[in-house]
């Protein structure tokens, strides 16, 4: 049923509201809460103010000398405004919406502008609808960006495909900003109709970028459709055209890319209001050790940025870019998000409030999340009998293209490698570190099976399977025999998704995932510690230690990040944009 508004009693409660507020900011009423005694960073002026902040509901509404039903004593410390992180995949935590606000709101995160493509290309519709509905009734506002290629390429087989007038259906949500990173910028370029469709319809709203090494007239192209940020800057030039085109820069921080050493020696007075902070994928250790949003400022003080600069890059860049205007500053009329720090040079988190609720102290989230995970993104596992003979690879000649590792890179080179051949296959030589590497198709139970080999992985008498795999998250498996391969193939499946790793016939550990594939319902620390145990079994099964194990697997199925990839259709040459052969041509 519709609820039906009654304009007259709307207006009663808007008046009645608003009355309060400017009586409460006169003085003529006492606050609902003052925060008394703070030295207050206002990000307008650049400038420290010492007084108190009166919040009534869940508003600012005044700065300065007040009183309060309840008060808090800051005793000189600093209140900033709650912070913005601009662009971020939910899913990268391997944890529910949930668990993820416990973990980040500590952290002084009070809003995010999360891409739920990797769940859309499980789940399509359903899990962007899973991250609105789980997002509601926590402390840290979610907004969403519909994500705009689901699936990334035509080369990999996906859960999903979104067309445009599937996002047409979400596209005014109160909490969809509008479009996610524009991945196909080629489309975009060659102005491909379906693409085209997609930014129509985001018209009114912002587009978000997504096109790394795009220069000259392909980039303004690529501007001129409309698409408004870009977090894939990794060195100053490519910031500086993109900021001369009137883009918004947002700098990325996360686990797998790491940018903003290399960009924050390029801000400047000049360019300042259009840079903002963000961290793409962080994952769980990152988020416990070093934190979220609150390292990205750290990081850009210890770099030479003035801290109040900092701060206005974290929170009022971010809200004005994304049309956020109730929120990134402590002002009268603004959302109490605000955040309480020791100092604001070593910017300590010590207390966080959301909508003028203490929500945090000391690192520790204050508050309980009751989720009701969506049957929809569970179950998702739908695999095809697999046997040996299916993951043989035949070798016409025993020189073989191999996907070539490169140490704390997800770029990959494509090198030509002598490997051994038994009775017309690829057969492991222990001498040699050149591993079998296995997508499955896993959404459909299609039986689509890509084979490729890998170097430098380093794995020794086992396998590791993961269903995270970006960004189609097929079934993906790293190792040096069959048995094993098929093992960690049946173990994901028994786990609905996940990670394992199997060694001499046995089941050594596991990690079920079973949201999507993708994300656990248990909390951000369990599932950090299940991943410290994984990779230290991993490590000790002789895994190349200058590589993350799981997070370099899940992204050898990728073809759009250089120079050789695999996905369930076959090897692909990324540069080539086209598939190419195991083998390597007599020719």
């Amino acid at each position: 049923m519709y609820k039906l508004i009654n304009p007259i009693s709307e207006r009663m409660i808007f008046l009645t509201d608003i009355k309060k507020r400017i009586d409460v900011a006169a003085g003529r009423k006492k606050a609902d809460l003052v925060l008394k005694n703070a030295k207050i960073v206002n990000v307008f002026t650049e400038e420290i103010i010492e007084g108190d902040v009166a919040i009534t509901g869940k508003n600012i509404v005044g700065i300065g000398r007040y009183e309060g039903e309840r008060e808090v004593d800051i005793e000189g410390k600093y209140i900033v405004p709650g912070l913005i992180d601009g662009h971020v995949h939910i899913e990268s935590s391997m944890v529910s919406p949930g668990e993820f606000a416990k973990a980040i709101v500590p952290h002084g995160t009070t809003t995010i502008i999360a891409d739920p493509h990797e769940i859309a290309n499980v789940c399509g519709i359903d899990g962007i609808e899973y991250i609105l509905e789980e997002s509601r009734n926590i402390p840290l506002d979610v907004f969403v960006m519909l994500p705009s290629c689901v699936p990334a390429t035509s080369f990999e087989n996906s859960g999903a495909k979104l067309l445009a007038k599937d996002l047409g259906k979400l596209i005014d949500n109160e909490w969809v900003l509008g479009l996610g990173e524009v991945m196909d910028y080629p489309a975009v370029i060659a102005g491909n109709d379906k693409i085209l469709d997609k930014i129509k319809v985001a018209e009114t709203k912002i587009k978000d970028g997504h096109g790394p090494g795009i220069t000259g007239k392909d980039l303004n192209a690529y501007v001129v459709s409309g698409i408004k940020t870009e977090h894939e800057c990794t060195t100053m030039e490519e910031m500086i055209e993109r900021l001369r085109l009137g883009m918004y820069i947002q700098i990325r921080e996360g686990s797998a890319a790491r940018n903003l050493e290399a960009l924050i020696r390029g801000v400047n007075r000049a360019n300042l209001r259009r840079i903002l902070f963000c961290t793409d994928d962080r994952h769980p250790e990152d988020i416990l050790v070093s934190g979220h949003i609150d390292n990205n400022v750290r990081l850009a003080i210890k770099n030479g940025i003035d801290p109040i600069l900092a701060i206005k890059i974290a929170t009022l860049n971010g809200a004005e870019c994304y049309g956020l205007h109730d929120r990134g500053a402590v002002a009268p009329g603004y959302i109490a998000d605000l955040i309480v720090v020791d100092d604001i040079n070593t910017f300590n988190i010590e207390r966080v409030y959301k909508n003028g609720k203490l929500v945090a102290q000391k690192g520790k989230a204050m508050f309980h999340i009751n989720a009701k995970t969506n049957s929809k993104i569970l179950n998702t596992i739908k695999l095809k009998k697999i046997t040996d003979d299916m993951l043989k690879i035949r070798m016409k000649t025993d020189i073989a293209n191999v996907i070539k590792l490169m140490p704390h890179s997800l770029v990959t080179k494509k090198a030509v490698r002598k490997v051994e051949v038994e009775d017309g296959y690829f057969k492991y030589h222990h001498k040699l570190d050149i591993l079998k590497l296995v997508v499955v198709e896993r959404h459909r139970g299609t039986g689509n099976i890509g084979l490729g080999l890998v170097e430098d992985f380093g794995l020794k008498g086992g396998a590791i399977a993961s269903t995270v795999a970006h960004d189609s998250h097929n079934l993906i498996i790293v190792g040096d025999n069959d048995e094993d391969i098929l093992l960690a193939i049946e173990e994901i499946k028994r786990i609905d998704g996940g990670i394992s790793i199997c060694s001499k016939g046995k089941v050594v550990k596991s990690l079920s995932l079973p949201i999507g594939g993708l994300m656990s319902d248990k909390s951000l620390e369990e599932v950090d510690l299940e991943l410290k145990e994984m990779q230290k079994t991993a490590y000790e099964m002789g895994v190349n230690k200058e590589i993350d194990p799981f997070m370099t697997l899940s992204f050898l199925a990728l073809p759009v990040i250089p120079e050789i990839k695999l996905t369930d259709m076959g090897l692909f040459d990324v540069n080539e944009f086209d598939f190419m052969d195991i083998c390597v041509n007599d020719n």
